[in-house]
């Protein structure tokens, strides 16, 4: 009676197994603990997010100057409150690799022209890393400066920034 037992043990646990080889498989590792979300897989790496700025009111020389966040010289944009899903945005520019003209266009068209009017948005990277062991530093770069009717390049930045060794 006691090796039923373990055999029936036995083929449950292989089954358990089995299954969770499954979910994991057919869910591209997002199933915990082997998830491909940050806060499991890449706890304590740098990681690189998009903000926008309002610098309307700044002057030229000011808005492309990179600066901490905790020091920041602009206000945020509330993405969401303009219709523009926050997720979306910052994947747009964080893995654009090529700067073309349409692509900056297309920033511009997320953005709509009715709703910019006269102010002026910074697309920023965001920067965060851990330093030492209970300190994180997060670094605002600007990026593009998006108006009405164009879309600018920050002029202090490498043009490798912008483009993955195409134009």
């Amino acid at each position: 009676m006691d090796n039923s037992f373990s055999k029936k043990g036995i083929k449950i646990i292989g089954v358990i197994f089995v299954l969770y080889a499954v979910l994991v498989a057919s869910h591209k590792g997002e199933f915990w603990p082997f998830s491909i979300y940050p806060m499991f897989s890449q706890a304590g790496n740098p990681w690189t997010r998009a903000m926008v700025l309002d610098v309307t009111d700044l002057p030229d020389d000011q808005i492309w100057e990179t600066h901490s966040l905790y020091n920041r010289f602009a206000e945020p944009v509330p993405l969401k409150e303009h219709g523009i899903d926050q997720i979306d945005f910052s994947n747009f520019i964080s893995k654009t690799e090529n700067w073309t003209p349409e692509r900056r266009e297309a920033l511009r068209y997320m953005f709509g022209q009715n709703r910019l009017g006269s102010q002026r948005w910074m697309a920023s990277k965001v920067r965060g890393q851990l330093v030492q062991e209970d300190s994180v530093i997060v670094e605002i770069k600007p990026f593009l400066l998006v108006t009405a009717d164009t879309v600018r390049m920050n002029p202090t930045l490498d043009k490798s920034e912008y483009f993955n060794g195409e134009e």
